[in-house]
């Protein structure tokens, strides 16, 4: 927090260098200055980004990389929702490879199991696809929209929105929902969690608190190591090098 307070009490100080006595003038209808902004945004990309050592998620097995990725498409996306969810398919199906995050309570709200497409591959995920009928994950970017009721019970609708990569999850009726063959018994049986058509199902006794948490607008991002998603990405081109 030291370092933090340092670096805002840094930047404003160049603020009020580079403005002069000018930025005195029009006070009123003056629109804050950009260097502001970058103090504000500066301010809130490292609160965020400390929220992952507060958490010890290497701990949980989350890298700290996967995290910025999360966190700069989550800011991309403008969210003001606080709950980012990473799904993290460089871990094996029978790892707690989900993370539920509220970045402003900076609580880890879940860390559980969730399933990848059967056609994606058997303990780890590594291929995937954004065609119907693919029973392939979807890599990308998600917006969390409405919850019905389907054969699965409480279900998630999402919204892909990347290009290429998952634009198609809505009309190929990826969702979020619970499932039985999500849970530890599967692994003992199996090595590994059965597996989705390529929608991120989750343990059935936690599927309806962790709909219910992300509902609404929230980001989800379902992340693998693909060299093809990582170089083409528009989430995560182009963003804050201070990350």
């Amino acid at each position: 927090m030291k370092k933090v307070l340092l670096l805002l009490a840094t930047l404003a100080l160049f603020n009020f260098a580079s403005t002069g006595p000018k930025a005195t003038r029009n006070v009123a209808t003056a629109s804050p200055a950009p260097a502001l902004k970058t103090v504000a945004n500066t301010f809130n990309n490292i609160a965020h980004l400390e929220v992952y050592d507060q958490l010890n998620l290497s701990q949980s097995g989350l890298q700290k990389e996967v995290f910025e990725y999360a966190l700069r498409g989550w800011q991309k996306m403008g969210a003001v929702n606080p709950i980012l969810s990473i799904v993290d398919l460089s871990q094996p199906s029978n790892k707690k490879r989900l993370y539920v995050i509220d970045l402003i309570k900076g609580k880890l709200l879940f860390n559980t199991y969730v399933s990848h497409g059967r056609n994606s591959g058997d303990l780890v995920a590594s291929k995937f696809s954004n065609i119907n009928s693919s029973f392939q994950t979807s890599l990308g970017f998600y917006q969390t929209l409405n919850t019905y009721m389907g054969k699965h019970g409480l279900s998630l609708q999402l919204k892909g929105l990347e290009k290429g990569f998952n634009d198609n999850a809505y009309n190929r009726n990826i969702v979020l929902h619970g499932a039985d063959y999500v849970c530890e018994d599967f692994i003992r049986k199996t090595g590994r969690l059965g597996r989705s058509q390529g929608c991120p199902a989750v343990p059935y006794a936690d599927s309806k608190n962790i709909i219910q948490a992300v509902k609404g607008g929230s980001c989800l991002f379902v992340y693998s190591p693909n060299t093809d998603y990582l170089k083409k990405s528009t989430y995560l081109s182009n963003t804050l090098a201070a990350l």
